[in-house]
């Protein structure tokens, strides 16, 4: 009986974890949004900062962004992945939580609808 109500705990658990990603974000209140990001993230060119670009970040592998210099955890965190819109979210939530020894200093966002507004904004920039 136990084994059942924890599966059950696990199910809820992830259902409610999906609203977050599974929202549809506004683009253009992702601009504003993104506001928080730009003093090291750019996205209308191919352009690094302090932080790589993120122009074509949506199903892009982390750590892989051309003449980037990644941290090993990024590098090693990404090997298997794809940013999509569950992966961004997780990440943008919680980026230390998420990949242990990131160089990213950012707290991350606590509002899951600011968080789909950015993924939707994000997604209005193509890889070049």
């Amino acid at each position: 009986m136990s084994r059942i109500i924890a599966a059950a705990c696990t199910v809820a658990a992830l259902l409610l974890s999906q609203n977050a990603f599974a929202q549809e974000g506004d683009a253009a209140a992702g601009e504003a949004v993104f506001k928080k990001c730009t003093a090291c993230h750019n996205v209308a060119d191919a352009k690094h900062k302090v932080g790589p670009s993120l122009q074509g970040v949506v199903g892009r592998q982390p750590g892989v962004a051309e003449g980037f210099r990644y941290s090993k955890a990024m590098t090693d965190f990404g090997a298997d992945k794809v940013w999509d819109d569950a992966q961004l979210a997780a990440y943008l939530e919680n980026p230390r939580g998420v990949v242990k020894g990131t160089r990213m200093a950012f707290a991350g966002l606590k509002d899951p609808k600011e968080i789909a507004d950015v993924i939707a904004y994000l997604k209005t920039f193509p890889a070049p």
